[in-house]
């Protein structure tokens, strides 16, 4: 059952608040190469899952570990990547779990060129009340608009 198959319960705007606050600083972190800390953003067998591989990627060292590949790949080429998330959509129960549902855009900035957007993306994560506090991805399925 996909995200937008589950029964749908909003939650308040607090929540919603650390969600938007959690998106942002996860996304700064991939941006800026801090590929151990943004990893640490996924519970420790977490699943990043994308339509343009073949294999989701599962654990937070084997994420960390694609992340840096993909981050070093892009820097020898002198390029830049910037994810811009909105439309976002925040669904759950009992404030430990939740689900959301974004648009992610994803900008390529290569050094002394103009900015082009590289790829439109929707990004479905569940989502988990971390034990110290504040939100851990569980479980990431990102779906690249220009695939089947």
């Amino acid at each position: 059952m996909t995200v937008t198959e589950r029964p749908r319960h909003s939650v308040g705007a607090d929540v919603y608040h650390e969600i938007q606050h959690f998106y942002a600083r996860q996304m700064q972190l991939l941006d800026d190469g801090r590929v151990v800390e943004w990893a640490d953003t996924f519970t420790s067998e977490g699943v990043f899952a994308a339509n343009a591989h073949p294999e989701p990627t599962r654990g937070r060292s084997a994420i960390a570990a694609a992340a840096r590949a993909a981050h070093d790949q892009l820097a020898a080429a002198g390029v830049r990547r910037r994810h811009w998330l909105g439309m976002v959509a925040v669904d759950g129960q009992d404030g430990t779990k939740l689900r959301a549902r974004c648009y992610a855009l994803i900008f390529e900035i290569p050094r002394g060129g103009p900015a082009v957007l590289r790829l439109s993306t929707l990004c479905e994560d569940e989502l988990e009340r971390a034990p110290q506090g504040g939100w851990l991805v569980r479980h990431r399925a990102v779906t690249r608009d220009d695939l089947a």
